[in-house]
């Protein structure tokens, strides 16, 4: 059986609250992640499956990167919005995450796929928060570990350079 998650009004500001306590974010973190996910959801290329998705996530230093999906006629060179965003922050040097933010024009939201949910393993620990924005601005939000149990990180390989030939 799938997991259950609450869905709750970002415009209800007692449970936003509430929220951003529970996640260590400020209520202008939310705020600001959540209006840039959906911002980036309309630069969204999707001409193909016409499902618009809009990510924004917010690195440890308090810079924000927002992506969009891109599709491609050859469907597997698409890219996914979580990844867009992560491959701008991650070029531009933050490679730790605080938070995640995903918006989609579906209710409930769609969550990272599982190929997004690997990826942003890489920079995230498993508290990370991944925050789901759905067409109405209703959300869940759920830490990583949530999404990807049991996962498989880079603490789980050697240090480079560390293995002998």
């Amino acid at each position: 059986m799938a997991p259950q998650f609450n869905m709750v009004s970002s415009a209800d500001a007692p449970v936003v609250q509430a929220t951003c306590a529970e996640y260590g974010l400020t209520e202008e973190e939310f705020s600001e992640l959540h209006k840039r996910c959906v911002a980036a959801k309309s630069t969204a290329y999707c001409p193909y499956s016409q499902f618009r998705v809009g990510s924004s996530i917010l690195s440890v230093e308090g810079a924000y990167f927002n992506g969009a999906n891109v599709e491609n006629a050859s469907y597997p060179v698409g890219t996914c919005a979580e990844r867009v965003a992560f491959g701008k922050a991650v070029t531009e040097g933050h490679r730790k995450i605080k938070a995640v933010a995903v918006s989609t024009d579906i209710s409930p939201p769609a969550s990272p796929c599982g190929m997004c949910r690997q990826f942003i393993r890489e920079f995230c620990d498993l508290t990370v928060p991944i925050i789901m924005f759905d067409k109405d601005d209703n959300y869940t939000v759920v830490h990583l570990e949530g999404l990807l149990p049991l996962s498989f990180g880079p603490e789980a390989l050697p240090p480079p350079g560390s293995r002998s030939s």
